[in-house]
């Protein structure tokens, strides 16, 4: 992992200089990204182009989110260079069998190659699906049409249906994840697996306003959302902030210049109970 960046000029200057974890395939995602839920319009493409030039260098969407296109031209004109941008999408559930169009279609909306990172959005209604919509990821996977795959809100026992029948292990399991659902045995449990595990949602499930956050705020002279944030970094679990305000997209991002100290990460722990 690269380490942490100290300051606000060296978290902008790009992908390679902002912390990341490996996932499979010799592939790296910062551990710092950029959620675009809801964030749909010019508003989305402004909101994008905001987060790029804040030093955001990971995009997250899906195509349930209907926002590929405007994810895709703000990359183009965000004047960097496609590799040096990790883009996330995801399948929903209900196009089980039609993985391949549907990887296509994001393709062509995010006007690239490739895809960095293709998930499966929620497990498929049936069972059944699983694990053949996981074999065409893994053939899309091999096909370069993304450069690694996995999955968003799979239990551990449904992650372990999918490694049992192909011996193959997803990159990355999203999931929504903050201090209050802090649970160490989900997290050691993706790590024995080599899952890595990704949060969203990290403010909407915690009290920004919780003494714990509030107190090692003001120690770092930083906001609660910024401690939040940090802690998941600190955690090696990479969390993907939404914001479709200039000001809080670019506080969200200026959180490479603090670290939390092992105490502190201990007390933000205990939140989750």
């Amino acid at each position: 992992m690269v380490g942490p960046i100290r300051g606000r000029t060296a978290a902008m200057t790009g992908v390679d200089q902002q912390p990341t974890v490996p996932l499979s395939g010799d592939v790296r995602i910062p551990l710092l990204g950029f959620g675009t839920w809801q964030a749909t319009g010019q508003a989305g493409y402004d909101a994008v182009l905001a987060a790029l030039d804040a030093g955001y260098r990971m995009i997250d969407t899906a195509t349930m989110y209907g926002n590929e296109q405007e994810v895709g031209r703000a990359v183009k004109e965000s004047g960097l260079r496609r590799e040096d941008v990790f883009i996330t999408t995801k399948l929903p559930p209900e196009r089980a069998g039609r993985e391949r169009e549907t990887i296509e279609a994001s393709l062509r909306a995010l006007d690239t190659d490739y895809i960095d990172l293709w998930l499966i959005h929620w497990p498929p209604a049936s069972p059944g699906d699983s694990i053949p919509v996981w074999r065409e990821f893994l053939a899309a996977r091999d096909e370069g049409l993304a450069r690694t795959v996995g999955v968003s809100n799979y239990s551990t026992s449904q992650i372990d249906e999918l490694i049992q029948a192909t011996e193959e292990t997803p990159a990355v399991n999203q999931i929504r994840w903050s201090p209050t659902l802090y649970d160490r045995r989900t997290h050691a449990a993706h790590r024995d697996r080599g899952v890595v595990l990704e949060g969203y949602s990290p403010f909407k499930t915690s009290d920004l306003s919780d003494p714990v956050l509030v107190r090692i705020a003001q120690a770092h002279d930083v906001s609660p959302a910024q401690v939040v944030l940090r802690w998941h970094i600190d955690h090696e679990i990479v969390v993907i902030p939404k914001s479709v305000t200039p000001e809080r997209i670019r506080a969200n991002a200026d959180v490479f210049h603090f670290s939390l100290t092992a105490e502190e990460m201990r007390d933000i722990d205990a939140l989750g109970g």
